[in-house]
């Protein structure tokens, strides 16, 4: 048994949208604000009862309050002789609900005939709608209708303020059905669940329940699945800080003693194996009670000398207690080993566990409590034998959710943890393989090294979208990487070995900019540091991927839905072969680039791609643009402006920073070559003697001594890269603009 699917509906910002889960590891990555947390809140939430009533009005999808507070107008103004609308069908559409889809085998029917849509179900998928709403709206009627008739009554009964220039603006609660919930939520509202229609699971929407739905009675989920957590801890306001493991109990000594007060201590529930040590710990008690004893005798001799105890005084008898737990329940009762003799004999250095570095006994508390929670779930040892647990059947299925992890690990422990945290989830005999009990992991995180150690197949993209419509928030959806990287192709699998080769923060960032050469690599992020200080401030990942390779990534950046900015050569050949030559207008040459040639803006003359207007070199959806050499004027002498076409990236910054070149004649290199070349008189000779250096140039160390020299402020970027630049801000100024307004828009409508 597994869960296949989520569904997830008007829980914050994941208005609607499908979550599917690997057998095994799930990773939710996505930019900050894109729903990771709030995809793993619904989980927490809806899935553990005892979370349920963390469910708050602000976990409502906020353009759903408008037709919420409709709904309680409508009540408000109903009159008196009409009946008002009290069914459920108003509101369904615009509670948090969740689907979840259970793939269960036919072995495994007897744990779920009770919830079976009917007697013909021969295995497959099954789901249960678990929906936050109103436990009933008659009640929920009587209770907003008073309290709203109560504090329209108190203000009307009130004297008039005749006061044009300060009128009253007092309003008594509740003002909207909001307001009133807001106060009441848990009083009227509760988690029901329903059983959904398998026939309609693989449907891209979520299914809607017929009129005649009647919730189930109790948990569905009871003796279904285990479920554990482990919060991200952020330490200023985490909603679920009550839940999993808090911060003090973090260190191993204290996880060590909750291991062993569940699992070992011999004291409880004790068995044969348990005798030896019971024995030991009775003769130690006596041998010190006798010790105390002899020790304590004069004192206690000098108090009796004091006529007490008297004769009907009880006698002071020592008495001492061995707990177990209290050889673990101080700082050094878990050492680390520093030096070891070579002896065995020989004295072992130790320190305590608050000596060693933090990310390592953050790693320990991390793979110790998943370890806690398999040994729970699985019941080993004294959990065994405790009341209900000998006959009530172990949970088929073991869901654990991990929050963050980056926030306890740094860099290289994450990518440990996340190798490991698996294989220790099933690390026990009736584990493993073993297919008759499943182990799922979600892991939602926004580190670059754990997703980098991931199966990509694994990944959920949580993608940010814009306005639907006026009025509406920005909301999520979520694409299963799988589709992008589960397909046994060309693309596919260059997409999977140039990720594992660089740093996968393109799974996180506000935008993507593609770049040709090491030159642009180390300069672009100059330009946008010294020129751009909005980009300066989002988060965009830069990517040395070449011309004639960016176009390898456009599945998986439309698939991402992320804005991108190409930046690339011109790369222009001769007419009839594949030769290079200098770019000029009306001699029949084509460009060799691949990202030009079949992505934007999807020309092949030269002539043609120079021309191309500014719409061509944007995608349809307006999420990625091509920025590539093009014709620039050029004031080369007398202020005179000229036309150039410059070949690829060094020229056109040459030709961009003329003054600044033209004294660079005492450096090396290419510097030097474009240096000489930019001191010739006429820009005609300067344009080739550029191609011609650029042939054999070596344009990373061009780019380093640049900026060893150099002041980045004072390096202009070229013209055709100030424009990409431009675009960048712009889409991302409108990103964010949409994502205020929204929200202050909202903000307003609900106060």
């Amino acid at each position: 048994m597994n869960i296949s699917h989520l569904d997830i509906q008007n829980f914050r910002k994941l208005k609607s949208c499908r979550v599917e889960l690997a057998e095994e590891k799930t990773i939710f990555v996505g930019a900050n604000n894109s729903g990771k947390t709030s995809a793993m809140d619904a989980l927490i939430m809806f899935l553990k009862k005892s979370k349920r009533k963390d469910i708050s009005t602000t976990d409502f999808t906020l353009s759903n309050w408008a037709a919420i507070n409709r709904i309680g107008e409508d009540w408000a103004s109903s009159p008196d002789e009409e009946a008002p609308d009290l069914s459920i069908d108003p509101w369904r559409p615009l509670l948090p609900s969740i689907d979840v889809w259970l793939h269960v085998e036919d072995r495994q029917i007897h744990y779920v005939s009770h919830i079976l849509p009917t007697l013909d179900w021969d295995g497959g998928l099954l789901g249960i709608r678990l929906a936050f709403g109103p436990k009933s709206t008659e009640d929920l009627y009587k209770g907003f209708i008073a309290a709203f008739s109560a504090a329209k009554t108190t203000m009307s009964s009130r004297p008039a303020n005749n006061d044009v220039e300060s009128p009253s603006v007092l309003a008594l609660w509740p003002k909207s059905m909001r307001d009133f919930l807001d106060k009441d939520l848990h009083k009227y509202f509760a988690v029901n669940a329903y059983v959904l229609d398998p026939a309609k699971a693989e449907r891209s929407e979520p299914q809607e329940l017929p009129e005649e739905s009647e919730p189930l009675d109790g948990d569905p989920f009871d003796g279904l699945f285990k479920i554990d957590i482990i919060n991200a801890q952020r330490g200023f306001s985490d909603p679920n800080a009550g839940e999993g493991v808090s911060n003090t109990d973090r260190r191993l000594s204290s996880q060590l003693r909750q291991y062993f007060d569940k699992h070992l201590d011999p004291t409880e529930l004790p068995d044969v194996s348990d005798l030896d040590a019971l024995e030991a710990m009775e003769a130690a008690r006596t041998a010190f009670d006798q010790k105390l004893k002899t020790g304590f005798r004069a004192a206690i001799s000098e108090l009796e000398g004091l006529n007490y105890p008297g004769f009907s005084d009880p006698q002071i008898l020592l008495s001492s207690k061995v707990n177990p737990l209290e050889g673990l329940n101080h700082d050094s009762a878990v050492q680390f080993r520093v030096v070891r003799g070579e002896n065995p004999a020989e004295t072992t250095l130790c320190l305590p566990e608050k000596y060693n570095g933090l990310g390592y006994q953050n790693l320990i508390s991390m793979i110790f409590n998943l370890i806690r929670f398999r040994d729970e779930w699985m019941r080993v040892g004294k959990a065994r034998k405790r009341e209900g647990d000998d006959s009530r059947p172990l949970e088929p299925l073991h869901l654990m959710l991990i929050e963050e992890p980056e926030a306890h690990l740094h860099a290289q422990v994450q990518q440990v943890f996340i190798k490991k945290a698996f294989n220790i989830l099933r690390n026990h005999p009736d584990l493993g393989d073993q297919p008759q009990f499943s182990t799922q992991m979600v892991v939602s995180t926004h580190s670059s090294h754990i997703a980098h150690e991931t199966v990509f197949t694994s990944l959920r993209y949580f993608r940010r979208q814009g306005l639907v419509r006026p009025n509406d928030v920005p909301c999520a959806t979520v694409v299963n990487m799988t589709a992008t990287f589960g397909a046994d192709t060309d693309t596919a699998r260059f997409a999977t070995r140039y990720l594992k080769t660089t740093h996968c923060d393109l799974f996180f960032a506000d935008a993507a900019i593609l770049v040709e050469g090491p030159a642009e690599r180390m300069l672009v992020p100059h330009f946008i540091r010294c020129k751009y200080p909005d980009l300066d401030r989002s988060y965009i990942s830069l990517l040395e991927i070449g011309g004639s390779h960016a176009h390898r990534l456009r599945p998986l950046l439309e698939a991402l839905g992320l804005l991108t900015l190409v930046i690339t050569d011109l790369d222009s050949i001769g007419a009839d072969t594949n030769g290079k030559v200098r770019p000029t207008m009306g001699m029949g040459y084509r460009t060799g680039n691949d990202t030009l040639k079949s992505w934007l803006p999807a020309k092949i003359p030269l002539d043609d791609v120079l021309n191309a207007p500014a719409d061509s070199k944007q995608s349809p959806d307006g999420t990625t643009r091509a920025a590539y050499p093009s014709i620039t004027s050029v004031e080369y002498q007398d202020g005179q402006p000229e036309q150039a076409i410059p070949y690829t990236f060094e020229d056109a910054l040459a030709l961009g920073n003329l003054a600044l070149f033209k004294g660079m004649t005492d450096k090396t290199g290419l510097i030097k070559k474009l240096a000489d070349a930019v001191n010739t008189a006429a820009l005609g000779d300067a344009c080739q003697a550029m191609f011609d250096a650029l042939k054999d140039g070596k344009k990373a160390e061009m780019a380093l001594e640049l900026l060893f020299t150099t002041d980045p402020h004072e390096i202009q970027p070229p013209e055709y890269i100030t424009e990409g630049l431009d675009w960048l801000k712009d889409k991302l100024n409108e990103h964010n603009t949409e994502l205020i307004s929204a929200g202050v828009a909202e903000g307003e409508r609900n106060v």
